[in-house]
């Protein structure tokens, strides 16, 4: 019997419990079909990563076009997916909130809301605004009870504001208004890392590793609950895309293909 969406969400939340898990990111539904066949427990999905699958740049994607991909990666894969949901697109906590009630309708076990506004000048939310818009979405998603796990993204490291303090005083605002999981993506150094989870415990901490900084036996040595990898396996991909291509284009030579993934066992993969 399938899984149900609220078994799903269950089990998401359970995974947090105890333990270091990795919840890889796919692009569309082959990959998140491969990486179910792989044995991931759960999966989340990455905001760049879908945003290259139809032509846009990170951050360029609508409302409408994230919600029909998650409501197309939850329908595909009987583990739990969460969902990165950038800013909740929008500024003001109650069109967060209509946005966070939307997700939520398309069967995703998480949901992560950042605090980023994407001006250079101003990169971060005013800290009050930031709390409100976190209060927003833990509000939409207790309406009906839904189970969804919310997490809360500083994401002052990813654009150059490398002020420990700050992201560990916002990410504790983020807990006090609701976030179940807490998220400071571009930390980096095992003392940080150690930093934020302490400052949070006991609540569980999401890491970014988009490199080979750390293992999954290390982070968990760390206190860290969840690993995600954000664009990296869609950038991999795109990698083995643009050789060969580029290679066609630029020598009119075609080494490359031969370092495809076997057609037959795709086919296999995805009967």
């Amino acid at each position: 019997m399938p899984l149900t969406t609220a078994d799903k969400r269950g089990t998401f939340r359970k995974l947090h419990e105890e333990g270091c898990f990795v919840i890889p990111n796919p692009f569309d539904v082959g990959s998140a079909k491969a990486l179910q066949h792989l044995g991931f427990k759960a999966l989340a999905s990455t905001s760049a990563g879908f945003a290259w699958t139809i032509g846009k740049a990170d951050n360029r994607v609508t409302v409408d076009d994230v919600c029909d991909h998650l409501s197309a990666l939850c329908a595909a894969v009987d583990v739990p997916v969460n969902a990165d949901f950038e800013g909740g697109f929008a500024v003001k906590p109650d069109d967060v909130a209509t946005n966070v009630a939307r997700a939520v309708k398309t069967g995703v076990a998480g949901l992560s809301i950042e605090d980023s506004t994407g001006d250079k000048e101003r990169p971060l939310f005013d800290a009050n605004l930031a709390v409100e818009r976190i209060e927003a979405a833990r509000k939409a998603i207790d309406a009906d009870r839904s189970g969804v796990l919310l997490t809360g993204r500083c994401e002052a490291f990813l654009w150059g504001v490398t002020d420990l303090k700050l992201v560990i005083e916002r990410l504790q605002a983020y807990s006090a208004a609701g976030a179940d999981c807490l998220y400071a993506p571009g930390i980096k150094t095992s003392a940080d890392i150690s930093a934020v989870v302490k400052a949070v415990h006991p609540k569980p901490v999401n890491l970014l590793v988009s490199a080979p900084v750390v293992s999954v036996d290390q982070a968990e040595e760390l206190g860290v609950r969840r690993i995600s990898v954000g664009g990296a396996l869609a950038r991999a991909a795109w990698a083995g895309f643009m050789k060969a291509a580029r290679e066609m284009a630029e020598h009119g030579t075609f080494k490359e293909l031969a370092q495809g993934y076997p057609g037959g066992e795709l086919n296999k993969l995805f009967r």
